[in-house]
């Protein structure tokens, strides 16, 4: 998913810039995901399926089942506990302050990974998303 040939060093951007990329390729692949399987076609009930995988609710709930597992490197757990970490002005309405910083965490490991390059990797914990959530009317 390289946009450009341009190096971003993830270790010299703060965790919330890193949030702020990784919210965006999560957006890309929860679109593609969505698009291929749902049968869907209309705008607005593309986006409502997408809410099911890009809110701070359910992006908290796939990271804790990654770490439940183990699937997690150390070196990652230590970008999501970074990222969760990081102090944002501002919390969503619908959501509480953990939720919203374990979500933050798992999009800031993201970001970083796509900026390491890792897109395989990014692959792997993002089929295991739509593995463990299957996209409705996918037939799975």
């Amino acid at each position: 998913m390289r946009m450009n040939g341009i190096k971003t060093d993830p270790n010299l951007l703060n965790s919330l810039a890193l949030a702020y990329m990784g919210d965006a390729v999560i957006e890309v692949y929860v679109r593609q995901e969505i698009i291929a399987k749902s049968g869907v076609s209309k705008p607005h009930a593309l986006h409502v399926l997408a809410v099911d995988y890009v809110s701070a609710k359910s992006q908290s709930k796939f990271l804790h089942e990654l770490m439940d597992e183990g699937f997690l490197t150390e070196e990652e757990l230590a970008v999501v506990r970074r990222g969760r970490n990081a102090k944002s002005h501002s919390v969503p309405r619908n959501t509480d302050v953990q939720t919203y910083n374990f979500s933050t965490g798992f999009e800031a490991l993201i970001g970083t990974l796509f900026f390491l390059g890792k897109e395989a990797r990014i692959d792997e914990i993002m089929e295991k998303m739509f593995v463990n959530q299957p996209v409705e009317g996918s037939g799975h």
